[in-house]
């Protein structure tokens, strides 16, 4: 009753929160057990979780990074690093991407953030259409991959995962992705014969390295200082935070800053300074300095404005995650998720099968549910198989989040897929069209990461 009702209210065109919970109370009615105020009870037990409190502060952090002219900064950083290789700006994009998913933690921010300056400046220099929308949507997936990420606060919360691992986790995992997406762009470049986008000169490029070894430089300097020399751990890190920014004063570095984000992310977490529920609120105090007193980009109007929008997307994922866990639990009560993993433990024991048939189911799900919808419904059903064949929960979240963020791409419900088509001005079945070829370093990244664990799980190791 509970499937079939949940069902009946999908086909109808409800929204999947409110199917979730609808399906919920109807099938309590039916039943006649438990008694309905259950329903709200379990809901609000849902987002009463300390890890949840990540998911408003990443999405302000990555609004105000977006509306504070960050995004102009990495755009030109990535420019002068890749920009005169051949097929630069398709270089440039991925590039971008990488860095701004440092900071915002979502595939529509990067979609909607870099984007549109990336499609733009492609269509200026003589990219197509379609080859502009499709490397920016393929290189918007890696927002969630590469830490902070909200689908992984949300797995975290429903799988009992540490959050912090599953950042780590995303690092090789992100590498693969754009190291496969850099060479689809050098075979088109090579197959179009395409040449560079900007003069190469050697000034320009010496900048932007010289900014990069900061970047690397600055945590491995810190680290040494605290661990070898034993200095005291919050003095060192405040000043060297101050050497940072005399250093951004003296050079004028273009990005050194805010890509500085995921590096000051990170290493909390990993040196157990905050947790990451802590680093989402690091992440907003860092963006805030930068906007208001820094770069002075960021207006309190604009403030307010942001403030707004975050608490509208706040409040759609944290209904969606109620809603769920509702949901979730009447599956396990009336023993739905039981039945299922049995029938797949009776199909198969072998963890290769099921990461095969996961993947497809996953890759099904993503195309037709939003992703917080798609985790908040799959955890409770193959994570219990997934713990019984003996595959990590660390891994099989990064294999589900990746798989989820194709999904994105794709209709009907593919919500950066109509991003880039308002975008770019183009129909919905063009830019279909537009993404298929990407699909190809997508699932081969796919592929390697669901086979090879130790993608993902190397550094969380290392960490520990």
């Amino acid at each position: 009753m509970l499937k079939i009702a949940f069902l009946l209210f999908m086909s109808a065109g409800i929204p999947v929160a409110v199917a979730m919970a609808a399906a919920s109370l109807a099938y309590i009615w039916w039943a006649g057990s438990p008694p309905p105020f259950v329903v709200i009870h379990r809901m609000v037990s849902g987002v009463d979780s300390f890890p949840l409190l990540a998911v408003p502060f990443f999405i302000l952090a990555g609004n105000l990074m977006n509306n504070a002219g960050i995004t102009n900064r990495i755009y030109n950083f990535a420019l002068a690093l890749v920009g005169w290789l051949k097929g630069g700006l398709g270089h440039v994009n991925i590039l971008g991407s990488v860095i701004f998913s440092g900071m915002s933690g979502t595939a529509i921010a990067d979609a909607a953030g870099l984007g549109t300056i990336e499609i733009k400046a492609m269509k200026e220099h003589g990219y197509s259409t379609e080859f502009a929308v499709g490397v920016t949507a393929a290189s918007a997936t890696l927002g969630p991959i590469i830490p902070p990420s909200l689908p992984f606060v949300i797995y975290g919360m429903m799988a009992n995962v540490s959050v912090g691992a599953l950042f780590i986790a995303g690092l090789m995992p992100g590498l693969i992705m754009t190291i496969l997406m850099m060479m689809t762009v050098a075979y088109y470049a090579h197959k179009n014969g395409w040449g560079s986008d900007i003069k190469f000169q050697w000034p320009r490029l010496i900048k932007a390295l010289g900014e990069l070894f900061v970047v690397c430089a600055w945590p491995t300097l810190l680290w040494y200082v605290v661990d070898t020399l034993g200095a005291p751990a919050q003095p060192a890190v405040m000043i060297a935070l101050v050497l940072l920014f005399v250093a951004d004063k003296i050079f004028n570095f273009e990005a050194v800053l805010p890509i500085m984000t995921p590096v000051l992310l990170i290493g909390g977490m990993a040196t157990g300074l905050f947790t990451a529920t802590e680093g989402a609120i690091a992440a907003c105090v860092w963006a805030m300095v930068l906007g208001f007193f820094w770069y002075r980009t960021l207006k309190w109007k604009m403030f307010v404005k942001v403030c707004l929008e975050t608490v509208e997307s706040t409040a759609t994922v944290l209904f969606i995650v109620a809603a769920a866990s509702i949901f979730g639990w009447m599956l396990t009560a009336t023993g739905v998720t039981a039945d299922i993993a049995n029938w797949v433990l009776n199909f198969t024991k072998e963890p290769w099968v099921f990461l095969l048939l996961a993947n497809l189911l996953m890759l099904f799900v993503g195309c037709f549910l939003e992703t917080t919808a798609a985790i908040t419904i799959l955890v409770p059903i193959l994570l219990p198989i997934s713990n019984q064949l003996g595959i990590d929960p660390v891994h099989f979240g990064v294999v589900m989040v990746l798989n989820l963020m194709i999904g994105v791409l794709h209709p009907p419900m593919g919500m950066v897929l109509f991003v880039l088509a308002r975008i770019a001005n183009l129909s919905i079945e063009r830019t279909t069209m537009a993404i298929l070829p990407w699909l190809v370093p997508l699932l081969l990244s796919l592929g390697i990461i669901t086979y090879w664990p130790a993608t993902v799980l190397w550094l969380p190791k290392i960490m520990q």
